[in-house]
């Protein structure tokens, strides 16, 4: 999978310029870079179909398995509850690292656009409130999103609102958008179920 574009939102105090987050950034890079379709091929090539009609298109869920694999390899815990909010809990981040400036997170977006805008919420939150220390949103491009399930966020509808995400006051981290896409397209190789079962198929 390729990355195709990276957009910083908040970069403030001594953690971006670090070593560790250089290597961090560039570790999330590679994990996106080791998803791959169908599973063992070594790249990621999406069956060419739209998905806005039922039954049709590539699913996103099993997109999303081997990257989380490869980061949990690298020592980041997987499906982490944090106390960001002080109402109510905002559920789990799909990926957390402990680092010496703080927590990092990471969510890869399986869900529509109110879901991408709920999860730049919360890592922004938690920049905000020092309980992260960066926070990282994965998403696809326009030209990825088309053969996805219909109304998956994507970059194109949140492009809008970056201003008021960089406008966020924080003392000290970074939150970025990491923009994927497919490596090619083909009729030959299978639809990306629907669903968390595409493990099996890869």
């Amino acid at each position: 999978m390729k990355v195709v574009k990276n957009v910083t939102l908040i970069s403030s105090g001594d953690f971006p310029s670090s070593a560790f987050w250089r290597d961090t950034r560039s570790k999330i890079h590679d994990a996106i870079r080791a998803v791959d379709w169908p599973r063992g091929s070594g790249a990621f090539t999406i069956y060419p179909e739209s998905g806005k009609k039922r039954a049709e298109g590539n699913g996103v869920k099993p997109i999303k398995d081997g990257f989380m694999e490869t980061l949990g390899s690298y020592g980041w815990g997987l499906e982490v509850p944090l106390d960001i909010a002080t109402v109510r809990r905002l559920g789990k981040l799909d990926a957390v690292l402990d680092t010496p400036y703080g927590k990092a997170g990471v969510e890869w977006e399986t869900g529509n656009i109110s879901s991408s805008h709920r999860a730049l919420n919360k890592m922004a939150l938690g920049l905000k409130k020092k309980v992260l220390i960066a926070g990282i949103l994965v998403v696809p491009s326009r030209e990825l999103y088309q053969y996805l399930t219909d109304r998956v966020g994507n970059f194109a509808e949140l492009e809008p609102y970056l201003e008021l995400w960089q406008s966020i006051p924080c003392e000290s981290g970074v939150l970025e958008i990491v923009v994927i896409e497919h490596d090619a397209v083909s009729t030959n190789v299978p639809r990306i179920p629907k669903g968390t079962d595409g493990r099996a198929l890869g």
